[in-house]
């Protein structure tokens, strides 16, 4: 039996992703008391239901603290659990519930949202460590969607890698493992012909790849992952998230994930995501 739980801050995107799997034909339930989690899993599993997701998320209450223990033990059972945390930024948090005009779960009359949020995330904080987290401040639904159905159609044998490129002027990805910063290498965007163009482009691969710093660069980040992939393998991690950055996250930080990507997919599984280019990918 594969179980997805999906779990996260109010305004991150959930429904977004529950929604996702439910088109999946994943069996769906939304906002299920932790508490419950066992005995529901035992009941669907008797069913005869291999493909389940559920959303727990800070309405649970006290019985949040009971999760981790609660995947430990359903894993020993043998069931494939995998816990998603979806994240955002405060401020983009902040602008979907003004945008929504919805009310945060965690309202009492009280609580401004701001605190409301940083309640939440303080509640939150014992599931953020047995999850794999997915920053979605940047990420439309479609986009999101995209990323939950690639995450959770790889098997669980082994590590996923992620690379993911970024800008810093956009903020460092919540959900990054490992962050490497590429700004202080030649910049593309100052060619008048390679500005429009992305890290995919053959132009600016060939204007990256023709400095050497750029390789001595590349070369470091390739062997500081080899090395050190053994022990987040060892840590027993289902997905390690590196990310790259540099100023506007379209040329430089772009051509080291997808090098990185096709070095890496020889021997590992491996996710590319993009963050600042159109459609995210």
């Amino acid at each position: 039996m594969r179980l997805i739980i999906i779990t996260g801050l109010s305004g991150s995107g959930k429904s977004v992703a529950l929604k996702a799997l439910e088109d999946g034909a994943y069996y769906t339930a939304d906002n299920l008391p932790a508490k419950l989690l066992p005995e529901m899993v035992s009941f669907l599993h008797g069913s005869g239901y291999m493909r389940v997701a559920v959303s727990i998320d800070a309405r649970s209450g006290d019985t949040l603290s009971l999760l981790p223990q609660q995947v430990s033990e359903l894993k020993a059972r043998g069931v494939d659990v995998r816990v998603l945390f979806l994240d955002a930024k405060a401020d983009a948090l902040l602008k979907r519930f003004s945008e929504t005009r919805r009310r945060h779960p965690l309202s009492n009359g009280k609580l401004t949202v701001a605190e409301c949020i940083s309640l939440e995330r303080e509640m939150l904080a014992d599931i953020g460590s047995v999850s794999h987290h997915i920053d979605t401040s940047d990420l439309n639904p479609n986009a999101l969607r995209a990323w939950i159905k690639d995450i959770v159609e790889f098997d669980q044998s082994g590590i996923t890698l992620l690379f993911q490129s970024f800008g810093f002027k956009h903020g460092i990805p919540l959900d990054a493992d490992l962050v490497f910063d590429v700004r202080c290498l030649p910049n593309p965007f100052y060619d008048p012909r390679l500005r429009p163009l992305t890290g995919k482009d053959q132009g600016v691969i060939d204007f990256l790849a023709a400095d050497t710093n750029v390789g001595k660069m590349l070369g470091d980040i390739r062997g500081f992952v080899e090395n050190w992939l053994p022990c987040f393998i060892a840590d027993h991690r289902n997905y390690l998230t590196v990310a790259i950055g540099c100023t506007g996250g379209e040329h430089r930080s772009v051509y080291f994930v997808e090098a990185l990507a096709q070095y890496f997919k020889q021997y590992q599984r491996v996710l590319v995501r993009h963050r600042e280019l159109a459609g995210n990918n």
